[in-house]
């Protein structure tokens, strides 16, 4: 057997332990690797929980806000059938909101932002009918309270004749029971030119309100004339070049678009159309209805 050359021997331990130290810095290498690799997906899955936790308290927040909005509008109660029909409506609308709310998942930003949008818009319907609502509770308080003054001044007067005491009845009947034309239901919707309803404002070429005159023997009999006031969402006046003026409580006032029906005392359905307006922009559009004797009503419209 051949003796094996030491120096040769001594070079290929050396190479041997050179692969060694190059086998371990690739497995150290690999190791840190897999540890960052970790670290970072941990990150991430911490990233996502903790979104998702905050999306669902997000959701939750808003179901709690719209639940409460609804207990406002169930507790919300009106002496007038105009309000009551709106009112209706409106707790539809809220009720099919919280069903809607509860059917989203919470990751879905965009529907949850909708949501939102569509509570604020409630919870400004709500203020104009606590608004109307005191408005008219304060005219019947006023009313009433003439319809007392008079019928003390009458029974003081002992010159009074008997005609003087049938006008005093007569005040005290037309206060319980109005002489004046009211009406219920006032709604509006917007169409395209292919006359369908939409509620993208870059489509809308006119907008059609309906109301209803209500059944009311004492008021007066004959023409009557519907005016209709539409405010975009800067509250800015809509009108078109076939604009009409009014009389209203001794001040002239400009309507966007009017109805003439014969009224004969009973329940009369009208609608009013609204066109030549160029265009529409996105957000709340505000629509009152008048005679020249009574404000008929108020409703909103929203177009995206």
């Amino acid at each position: 057997m051949a003796d094996i050359d030491p120096i040769e021997e001594r070079r290929q331990r050396e190479d041997q332990e050179r692969k060694n130290q190059g086998l371990k810095k690739t497995m150290y290498i690999m190791i840190g690797v897999a540890a960052v690799l970790f670290i970072l997906l941990a990150y991430i899955w911490i990233s996502k929980s903790m979104l998702v936790k905050d999306l669902n308290v997000e959701k939750q927040d808003l179901t709690q806000q719209v639940e409460a909005l609804k207990s406002d509008y169930d507790n919300l109660q009106s002496d007038y059938e105009s309000i009551n029909s709106q009112l209706d409506s409106s707790r539809d609308e809220v009720s099919q909101l919280v069903e809607r709310i509860k059917k989203t998942d919470a990751t879905n930003r965009a529907q949850i932002r909708k949501y939102q949008k569509e509570l604020g818009t409630l919870r400004s319907i709500m203020k104009s009918y606590i608004v109307q609502i005191d408005s008219l509770n304060t005219l019947n308080h006023k009313l009433t309270a003439d319809a007392a003054a008079a019928r003390k001044e009458a029974a003081q007067s002992k010159a009074e004749s008997e005609e003087l005491k049938g006008q005093v009845e007569d005040l005290s009947g037309k206060v319980a029971t109005g002489s004046v034309i009211k009406a219920r239901g006032l709604s509006v919707a917007a169409y395209n030119s292919s006359d369908k309803v939409t509620d993208r404002s870059s489509r809308v070429t006119r907008l059609l309100a309906s109301i209803t005159l209500v059944e009311n023997d004492l008021a007066p009999k004959g023409p009557v004339r519907v005016y209709l006031r539409v405010k975009d969402p800067q509250g800015v006046l809509l009108t078109n070049d076939v604009q009409t003026s009014f009389n209203y409580n001794g001040e002239t006032m400009v309507a966007s678009a009017s109805r003439e029906v014969d009224y004969e005392g009973k329940e009369v359905d009208l609608s009013i159309y609204l066109n030549g307006i160029p265009s529409y922009s996105s957000g709340i559009y505000t629509v009152e209805a008048y005679t020249s004797q009574a404000f008929l009503g108020k409703t909103e419209l929203l177009l995206r």
